[in-house]
């Protein structure tokens, strides 16, 4: 699938870093570098801009190594690019660590998978289909 890209940062193009990737690193598009302070969080520019066809959407999600190495993280995890969306992707980080945290023009902050989505129409009703979960939640399936 082509999704037209506007690349206004002066880095590469996203790209899958492997064949079985299934996301595309983002990367900090930034003048100067933010340092993230404990629990503090930044929206940090990529310099993209995309158009994605109806019925996709962009998640944008940490990056593992960020998260286990350094505590950081994407607040609205995972982020949501809708199709019509036309404005610059931004990513929300948070620093959960108990150390501060530089991040750097060119770092790759995030990951961003495309996927198809389904649109639902709510079919109004008395009550459900009974399963053998029921409405067990949080927990009741096992540890």
């Amino acid at each position: 699938m082509k999704v037209k890209i506007i690349n206004k940062s002066k880095h590469a193009l996203p790209a899958y870093e492997t064949t079985a990737s299934a996301g595309m690193d983002l990367r900090a598009n930034l003048e100067e570098s933010i340092t993230l302070s404990p629990l503090e969080r930044a929206m940090v520019p990529t310099g993209l801009f995309i158009e994605l066809p109806i019925g996709f959407e962009a998640q944008v999600r940490p990056r593992s190594g960020l998260a286990w190495k350094h505590g950081l993280s994407v607040l609205n995890s995972p982020g949501t690019i809708d199709a019509d969306y036309r404005g610059e992707i931004k990513v929300v980080l948070v620093n959960l660590s108990n150390e501060s945290f530089e991040i750097k023009d060119g770092e790759r902050i995030a990951q961003m998978v495309v996927a198809a989505h389904s649109r639902v129409e709510w079919d109004a009703v008395d009550s459900l289909e009974e399963t053998q979960r029921g409405a067990g939640g949080f927990g009741s399936t096992g540890k």
